[in-house]
């Protein structure tokens, strides 16, 4: 049996490296409700999202698990990644191989309608004590 080590694929910076302070660093990227509606109406990237919720995958799992093809897996993928979603850390396997596993961040999104527009509110994966991220779309036109 092959032993493999897990690494972020955004490692934190080396102290040589690290020219801003905390505070300065990008916040993380967060998507409007409509936006994040629209990503998950994809047929297939609910299917790559819903694959990747049950467990972690490499883009290989992901092509089976979903039956879709490997550009359009890699492309949704990087779409989930942009929204936040979904993040990857790199398997090193003892024989020098390595592989990119995607796991997803947020497991629930709850939507609501109301006067201020579409909200959607996202919960962090095992995250219970981690304020959920909310995404506010923008309000629809009024129907008279």
């Amino acid at each position: 049996m092959q032993q493999s080590t897990r690494l972020p694929t955004n490692p934190p910076e080396t102290p040589d490296s690290a020219a801003t302070s905390h505070s300065e660093q990008a916040p993380k990227q967060t998507v409007a409700a409509d936006d994040l509606l629209e990503l998950l109406g994809d047929e297939y990237t609910y299917r790559v999202f819903e694959a990747i919720v049950e467990q972690s995958r490499t883009g290989r799992e992901l092509i089976e698990a979903t039956g879709v093809s490997k550009a359009t897996v890699y492309r949704r993928l990087d779409d989930l990644e942009e929204a936040g979603l979904v993040e990857s850390t790199v398997d090193i396997v003892s024989d020098g191989n390595h592989r990119k596993r995607f796991h997803a961040v947020v497991t629930a999104m709850r939507v609501s309608f109301g006067a201020d527009g579409v909200t959607a509110h996202l919960e962090p994966e095992n995250q219970s004590d981690v304020p959920a991220v909310a995404a506010t779309g923008a309000q629809p036109p009024a129907d008279d």
